[in-house]
């Protein structure tokens, strides 16, 4: 097989600063292209020298032990956010992967060939293995580990309009589920873990190598979250790189400068208030990523993420805000007013990033405080009310029969309040 490939090499010291970004033209679907890039990144490791520290995607092992501790306390919100996780079907450990060879998710996700199965899928494997590292039930690893190598073991394409955003948005997931089990059990083979980077490499990253700079700016976002991921996991400069270049000064409409204006209007704010939310979600997820790794994006061109997240808050919490039409990269899209389609419709994401800001950076962030306590209460204190295990029950029977779940919404990245809350 033949593949070219040209990437940006950056020389970190605590930044990344890219010195060069060349066409790529990369089509992999068989191992020898893992073995490609794994030169590649050898050769930018021996330029680019950077200590990544482990577990560090979303959550570093300070992170586990802190979260373990409230819930072993009885602190609120963490033991009423830990119950949600554990009523939850995903963490259920009749929970049966669904594999497919051939993936397709068309725009829409229209057709719809085992795509809800492998996101639904991302999402078991996570829960399972954060509900593994806190509290070391050894059974939530295993099944995790099953969810992963089920996928490794048989995809061979994903394929389709939405591709791109696919892998965006459920390869963060398994990402996060991989990094927790390699760097916190020692019961998940080598060769299987083998199989998940054959998988990543070979079948994955053609799909989001040159993300999409012309589609709204969430496609971008969601890959950017995924590209971290996997430099993380893997310990690739190269990947790691690409994401943190990107996010800083890439000519799309998921780079930080072209998703918000200076006062926070997002690039999608005219378009509607869900997908709004979903870019600002992945935005956070690479910041906070990088930051694990001693990196701060979150302070790009004057926290520019904090001024999207106060803007979109503010306008979903009901309040009027400023809004200026602004065309996106090409001129794509020019959305001449504010949307409130789905206006209100707060999106559990907002602890990452007022953790961040009001509790580490000492930074006022009052509507994204209002927005997740609406959350928290809207989801969490009626978590008693609700027969959450006889839907765990009714769920199991559902699977067992062949039916699987179909529900969307709801963060990208599970259980914000029980990892984040502060």
């Amino acid at each position: 097989m033949t593949m070219n490939r040209s990437y940006r090499v950056g020389l970190m010291a605590l930044a990344v600063v890219c010195l060069s970004s060349l066409p790529v033209d990369v089509k992999a679907e068989t191992h020898e292209a893992s073995t490609a890039v794994a030169s590649d990144a050898s050769a930018s490791k021996a330029v680019t020298p950077h200590e990544f520290k482990h577990p560090g995607i979303a959550h570093s092992d300070a992170d586990i032990q802190r979260v373990k501790e409230k819930v072993a306390e009885g602190a609120e919100p963490w033991v009423a956010a830990w119950q949600q996780l554990t009523e939850s079907s995903y963490f259920s450990l009749r929970w049966e992967p669904q594999p497919l060879a051939n993936v397709e998710r068309g725009a829409s996700n229209r057709p719809d060939i085992g795509s809800t199965d492998f996101s639904q899928d991302a999402r078991a494997a996570y829960t399972h293995a954060l509900a593994w590292a806190l509290s070391e039930e050894e059974a939530h690893a295993r099944k995790a580990s099953e969810i992963i190598d089920a996928w490794s073991t048989t995809l061979r394409s994903i394929e389709n309009h939405d591709a791109k955003l696919l892998v965006g948005m459920a390869g963060h997931l398994f990402c996060n589920a991989a990094e927790l089990l390699k760097h916190t059990w020692d019961g998940w083979p080598e060769q299987n873990q083998e199989r998940f980077r054959s998988m990543v490499y070979d079948i994955w990253y053609p799909i989001i190598h040159d993300y999409y700079p012309s589609a709204n700016g969430n496609w971008d976002a969601s890959m950017l979250q995924t590209m971290i991921a996997m430099g993380v996991y893997f310990e690739d400069e190269q990947m790691f790189n690409s994401a943190v270049d990107y996010f800083r000064s890439g000519k799309g409409n998921g780079a930080i400068g072209n998703y918000f204006n200076e006062f926070g209007e997002c690039q999608e704010t005219g378009r509607d208030q869900a997908h709004t939310q979903m870019g600002l979600e992945f935005l956070a997820n690479t910041a906070e990523t990088a930051w694990n790794q001693g990196l701060d994006l979150y302070g790009e061109l004057d926290n520019r993420l904090l001024a999207g997240f106060e803007y979109t808050a503010k306008y979903n919490l009901g309040f009027e805000v400023r809004y200026e039409p602004y065309r996106s990269f090409e001129g794509r899209y020019h959305y001449k007013r504010i949307s409130d389609d789905s206006r209100g419709r707060l999106r559990p994401m907002y602890e990452t990033v007022y953790r961040h800001y009001f509790v580490r950076q000492k930074l006022e962030a009052p509507y994204t405080h209002q927005a997740l306590l609406k959350i928290r209460e809207n989801e969490l204190h009626t978590v008693g009310e609700r027969d959450g295990r006889e839907s765990d029950r009714r769920d199991d029977r559902r699977r067992r029969s062949g039916e699987r779940r179909r529900n969307g919404g709801g963060a990208s990245l599970l259980w914000n309040t029980l990892m984040y809350a502060s």
